[in-house]
């Protein structure tokens, strides 16, 4: 396509809110990704630790496969 100025692209034909819209959407979307992954990256991490924990603190209450209780 080919536009006669920079305002006529911006205004893409009168569908220049739903282009530009569109794109600032996927770009918010884009950037969200990699942190929602990131964060629930480390809370999988933290959860697995305290369900290690956990486990190990039951296995040491028991003796002998019975328990001390």
């Amino acid at each position: 396509m080919y536009w006669n100025s920079f305002s006529d692209f911006l205004a893409m034909g009168n569908h220049g809110v739903y282009v530009w819209g569109s794109v600032g959407v996927m770009a918010l979307l884009m950037a969200l990704e990699p942190i929602l992954l990131i964060r629930g990256r480390r809370a999988l991490i933290a959860r697995l630790k305290r369900q290690i924990r956990a486990e190990k603190s039951d296995r040491g209450g028991a003796v002998n496969g019975r328990s001390t209780c």
